[in-house]
């Protein structure tokens, strides 16, 4: 079991305008391109400890922003993301593990309509007050993933070698929930 100080059970939603879920790929074996989803929603449940807890997320894929209107029209096309027909994803846990003093979220992630089982490394920042007499809870996770696992499998191969974009991309998320009312 693992002790988190002013630990709180119960159910939250997530705050959107306080979280981000963001990515980072490599582009031109040169450099880093970020992006983030400006929408998403969920709802996680704190169990009477952190290991008996769950979260379920759905991710606007339309909000995609990497801060190029131009690039983003791209990665929204068919030879990424394909928006128009998948404008979500989802994630639903299916455990959070103790491993030494790190924490683990087990969880099934839903890109282009394929499923497949991702590993996020979980920190959980803490619980807290607000100052509208709610409270507050705060999590940092962050995975790696193949894209082309997923479906996003556009090879976009480099004269000399290598690819324009990489096949591992990292996924960032900052997440802040705030507790239900009783």
């Amino acid at each position: 079991m693992t002790s988190i100080p002013n630990y709180v059970a119960g159910t939250w939603d997530i705050d959107a305008v306080h979280s981000d879920v963001s990515f980072v790929v490599r582009h031109m074996m040169v450099s880093k391109v970020r992006g983030r989803f400006e929408q998403l929603s969920g709802e996680l449940v704190t169990g009477d400890s952190i290991e008996n807890s769950s979260v379920t997320a759905t991710i606007d894929v339309t909000s995609l922003s990497t801060g190029n209107e131009q690039r983003d029209g791209h990665i929204k096309s068919a030879d990424f993301f394909e928006v128009e027909k998948h404008p979500t994803w989802t994630f639903t846990s299916t455990g959070i593990v103790a491993k030494g003093d790190d924490l683990v979220l087990n969880g099934d992630l839903t890109i282009k309509g394929v499923t497949k089982p991702v590993e996020l490394a979980l920190e959980v920042n803490g619980f807290g007050p607000d100052p509208y007499g709610g409270t507050r809870a705060g999590f940092t996770a962050t995975t790696s993933i193949n894209r082309s696992d997923f479906g996003v499998d556009i090879a976009l191969p480099m004269d000399g070698g290598g690819v324009v974009v990489s096949e591992k991309v990292t996924v960032e998320l900052e997440i802040q929930a705030v507790l239900r009312a009783a």
